[in-house]
């Protein structure tokens, strides 16, 4: 076996190195379980950095219409098909469930604990962007429910966003019901957010 491997040239593994040349080309088995930590951690950075991007958005947005806007007449962007108006929401989309903001706001942050427990396990980059457009809107609205008045927890969420003949909303809205529609489509398509594709 020796005199084989000196004629072809392929060197014998020393005594004890658990060096299979067989395997060993592409470095065995420990690769891939790097590798794979690898991509998890590039998809989560992926989803903090379009939630920190949304939440700021949010917080900016909100900070420069109640300084400018409210108490004062609305601004025609598209003439009265689309406005930005200052309104403090209390309840959910539309206005309704004004007397459920406290439990409005222990959905966000429920939202919010599941998102990061899903990511634990996240390798699919689609997943990661629609969940750091869910992650960054739930935070967005959940700061005010906590720090807006009339108190902690009680908060009237900004909405600025006025079509016409439609709910007023904000920037976090939007990125949530984005984040949402893609996870449709993730879910339509069999993409599971550890990247494996199933079919029913």
């Amino acid at each position: 076996m020796a005199e084989a491997e000196r004629i072809t040239g392929t060197p014998e593994p020393e005594p004890g190195s658990g060096t299979d040349p067989v395997a060993g080309a592409e470095g065995g088995g420990p690769a891939e379980p790097e590798q794979g930590a690898a991509r998890g951690k590039r998809r989560i950075a992926a989803l903090l950095v379009v939630a920190v991007l949304v939440y700021l958005l949010d917080l900016g947005s909100k900070l420069l219409v109640v300084e400018k806007l409210e108490h004062h007449e609305p601004i025609e962007v598209i003439g009265t098909l689309l406005q930005f108006s200052v309104i403090r929401n209390r309840g959910a989309a539309f206005g309704i469930g004004e007397a459920l903001t406290i439990f409005l706001t222990i959905i966000a942050a429920a939202v919010i604990a599941v998102i990061a427990r899903i990511a634990r396990k996240l390798y699919s980059l689609p997943w990661a962007l629609a969940l750091g457009l869910l992650l960054g809107g739930a935070f967005g609205n959940l700061t005010d429910r906590i720090f807006r008045s009339p108190g902690v927890f009680e908060g009237g969420v900004v909405d600025f966003i006025a079509p016409a003949h439609f709910a007023v909303f904000n920037l976090a809205d939007s990125a949530i019901v984005c984040g949402g529609i893609l996870i449709v489509i993730l879910s339509f398509r069999g993409l599971d957010p550890d990247g494996t594709v199933h079919k029913d």
